[in-house]
């Protein structure tokens, strides 16, 4: 699963503060996935865009976890304050092909 928010560059180091302020949440909890945050140098997305990335056992647990993050108070608290921050998101869901 990928979570992909494109952010107002003019506060990119608000945007990025609350990030490392996820980044902390989730390494102190040991309920939450540890996920990989990219930000791209070249390719599709602008250069404006934070990537967290993780790689889920099946899409049931991708899903219930999206669910938890919105149901998590400590998620939420951040989450209000980093969206206005954000211009657009999207969430993509890949399956991995093992030939």
């Amino acid at each position: 699963m990928r979570i992909i928010q494109q952010f107002d560059p003019c506060h990119e180091r608000d945007f990025m503060a609350l990030e490392q302020q996820f980044d902390q949440l989730e390494k102190s909890r040991p309920d939450y996935p540890k996920g990989k945050r990219m930000q791209p140098i070249s390719g599709g997305e602008p250069l404006n865009t934070l990537i967290w990335q993780y790689e889920f056992p099946d899409l049931e647990t991708a899903y219930k976890t999206l669910n938890f993050f919105s149901g998590d108070d400590g998620h939420e608290d951040l989450y209000r304050q980093q969206v206005a921050f954000i211009r657009q998101a999207k969430i993509e869901f890949y399956k991995t092909l093992d030939f």
